[in-house]
């Protein structure tokens, strides 16, 4: 096995958006996936500004195998910035080979070249197999701790 993680380019949109693809296919949310390529594009990718994620891709023998979408956030706590990952997704077919361990460990030493505090990611209750992945690299869940959001006609009716 030959693995690369690089940096995403806008040239890697539709792969990216490939991979958020079957992401939501595998969490059974495919229906609530709004993004499009052209959305991607625009934000991952903007003419002008910072954007709001960062993107790394794995290749496994230059096939691409997965994915790390993540942004910045910040600890009022420890008074430094933290690296939320938002999206970790490895293909079925490429799966068990260490693809996803190497993203994580990549997102883990980027974390700490940028002086974070921390680095947190949400994993669905059900899924067994990423709960027992993380614990293994050593994360902790934070079991008190529950997720609010406000999305769609909820969000918009405070603009």
């Amino acid at each position: 096995m030959s693995l690369l993680i690089r940096p995403a380019t806008v040239d890697d949109v539709p792969q990216i958006f490939a991979f958020i693809r079957g992401l939501a296919e595998y969490e059974k949310l495919l229906a609530e996936v709004e993004a499009t390529e052209e959305r991607l594009r625009t934000t991952l990718f903007p003419a002008v500004g910072h954007p709001p994620a960062e993107c790394v891709l794995a290749y496994d023998d230059e096939h691409p195998a997965g994915f790390a979408l993540f942004f910045t956030n910040y600890s009022t706590f420890l008074a430094r910035p933290g690296l939320y990952v938002e999206d970790v997704f490895v293909t079925p077919e490429r799966r068990g080979r260490g693809i996803g361990k190497a993203l994580m460990l990549h997102l883990a030493r980027l974390a700490n070249q940028r002086g974070c505090g921390r680095m947190e990611w949400s994993v669905l209750d059900w899924n067994e197999p990423a709960i027992a992945f993380y614990e293994a690299l050593g994360a902790r869940r934070m079991k008190a701790w529950q997720i609010c959001r406000l999305t769609g006609a909820r969000l918009a009716r405070y603009r």
